[in-house]
């Protein structure tokens, strides 16, 4: 499994999606002018890839299954 090149890649997703909610969950925390200017942009970016990454999973999965593995 982990030398299934589409595991990486969802793997990757999932690490992105946590490294974009740890810079949200930061800028909330710090609050002032950088959570006021940035807080929706990466919002909408972690949602966004969060839809890929669970793309990525299924598409993991879907693969899996067909192949028998």
């Amino acid at each position: 499994m982990i030398n299934d090149p589409l595991f990486i890649i969802a793997a990757i997703a999932c690490l992105l999606v946590l490294g974009i909610l740890l810079v949200g969950i930061g800028g909330f925390a710090r609050g002032g002018e950088f959570n006021k200017k940035h807080a929706n942009r990466i919002m909408r970016y972690r949602i966004a890839a969060q839809f890929i990454a669970v793309l990525l999973i299924l598409a993991f999965v879907a693969v899996r299954r067909m192949t028998g593995q």
